[in-house]
């Protein structure tokens, strides 16, 4: 039976030798900049360094790429053997592609100069050529739960050699689907595996992969779960849908609003924000799931290197995006799952820097914005009020925007012509206009296929 252990450490400033980071890769990770050592680094550091399993809760921003890839580093710099084809010593699990690729950067600048191999295995892009980064194998292997499960199925990765894991991100696995495969995967890995878990909340589901996963695991905390960053400055903005596109606009002339993330609750949302932006005369890149990931990775370095000031995105990005000097970041639309709130303003105030949060809030998603007050335990404050004004004058030559309907909100009924329908009206309906033609809504037939294990046929998706 698992128990969990809490560790509470004084995280009184002290360098990183003090934890236990020592020869050429504490020389690397001072020259890299990384000299003081965050709350989360300083409570997770050592017990990593001493075997044990690890449940971390950390806020996004917190350092926590550091906080397990710095004892990684030194376990396998010990090692010093030659590696075995297709094989990775550490796996690195992430939800998105965006923070795959964060996580490998990060730990090239740790590990500058010290000869140790990394991979992305990730969708969207070219298998091919991440098969041929893992012939020869891997130090440390980061990728998205998907491709990877795809490739251990084919045989073209082997995770057997694999004794440190850490899954990052949990909770956003969680909610991505992931669950599964990274099951499948743990269970791939040497039975003598260390496992850390990193997340910033702590939802029952996790709980129990966590119970599953790790043995006797050791706690730490940096933050409270779901808390913001006191850097970052909270402010509410009362407008209609119809009034939003106008208001973000007027705040986006501000000179001050050098660098600005705005995110939208969907992928369609995300593109028509863009068009609105660009129609008004503002230069701006898109970002979310339906993108390639050159594509997205495009709109990144260009919103990195500012030939762009506004980066547009779904809750894709709330994760995952590590941009120096992001001054701003706007919520077009709340987000359906509240602690999303937190991961996305999360993108400002980084690094101890000062951070402006702004979100735009539909009378409609009241429901939503009390969510988000109750797991940040605070009130956001309203810094202006724009619903007794008019709506702006419609462009007939622009597409009609559809209305904001709460995906929670039960289905309308009614008896008469149109509609969602009850037993008394039409339904799904077949060509001659009959009901019938469909299953009823809400209704699925049951999964009649078999479960995929490793040992099945083949598959291709992109993460």
């Amino acid at each position: 039976m698992n128990t969990e252990t809490t560790i509470e450490t004084n995280i009184a400033e002290t360098g990183f030798a003090a934890l236990g980071i020592t020869g050429n890769l504490l020389k690397s990770t001072v020259a890299s900049g990384f000299t003081e050592p965050k709350p989360i680094q300083i409570k997770a550091i050592p017990p990593h360094l001493a075997g044990r399993d690890i449940i971390a809760i950390a806020q996004t921003g917190s350092g926590k790429t550091a906080a397990f890839s710095l004892p990684i580093l030194t376990k396998i710099i010990a090692i010093g053997a030659k590696r075995l084809p297709k094989t990775a010593r550490a796996l690195i699990l992430a939800p998105t592609r965006e923070l795959a690729v964060q996580i490998e950067d990060t730990i090239k600048v740790l590990a500058k100069g010290l000869h140790i191999s990394t991979a992305l295995v990730l969708g969207g892009v070219s298998r091919n050529s991440q098969v041929k980064k893992m012939q020869g194998g891997v130090d440390i292997l980061i990728a998205t739960p998907g491709r990877l499960t795809d490739l251990v199925r084919e045989g073209e990765v082997k995770l057997n050699e694999t004794r440190w894991l850490v899954l990052d991100e949990a909770d956003r696995m969680l909610d991505m689907g992931f669950i599964n495969d990274v099951r499948r995967l743990s269970k791939a890995t040497h039975p003598e595996r260390q496992t850390a878990l990193y997340s910033a909340t702590m939802p029952d589901e996790i709980a129990e992969l966590a119970k599953s996963l790790l043995k006797n695991p050791v706690r730490v905390e940096a933050a409270p779960p779901s808390t913001t960053a006191t850097e970052i400055k909270q402010g509410l903005v009362i407008a209609r849908l119809k009034q939003k596109r106008q208001v973000l606009s007027a705040m986006l002339a501000d000179e001050k609003m050098k660098s600005v993330i705005v995110f939208a609750r969907t992928k369609h949302g995300a593109d028509r924000v863009t068009r609105d932006l660009e129609r008004d005369g503002f230069n701006a890149a898109v970002i979310h799931g339906n993108k390639s990931q050159n594509a997205r990775q495009r709109a990144l370095n260009d919103f990195r290197d500012g030939s762009v000031r506004i980066l547009v995105a779904t809750d894709i990005a709330a994760r995952g995006i590590d941009v120096p000097g992001i001054s701003h970041v706007v919520n077009f639309d709340l987000p359906d799952e509240p602690e999303s709130y937190v991961h996305r303003i999360g993108r400002t105030g980084r690094n101890g820097a000062d951070g402006v949060a702004i979100t735009l809030c539909d009378p409609a998603e009241f429901a939503k914005l009390r969510a988000v007050e109750r797991i940040t335990r605070m009130k956001i404050a309203v810094i202006a009020d724009h619903t007794d004004q008019p709506d702006p004058a419609v462009n007939k030559n622009e597409p009609r925007e559809a209305p904001y309907r709460d995906p929670r909100a039960k289905p309308r009924q009614d008896n008469g012509n149109g509609g969602n329908r009850n037993h008394k009206g039409g339904g799904n309906r077949n060509a001659q206009g009959k009901p019938g033609g469909g299953a009823p809504a809400g209704e699925r037939k049951p999964f009649r296929g078999k479960r995929r294990g490793f040992g099945s046929k083949p598959a291709t998706r992109a993460a």
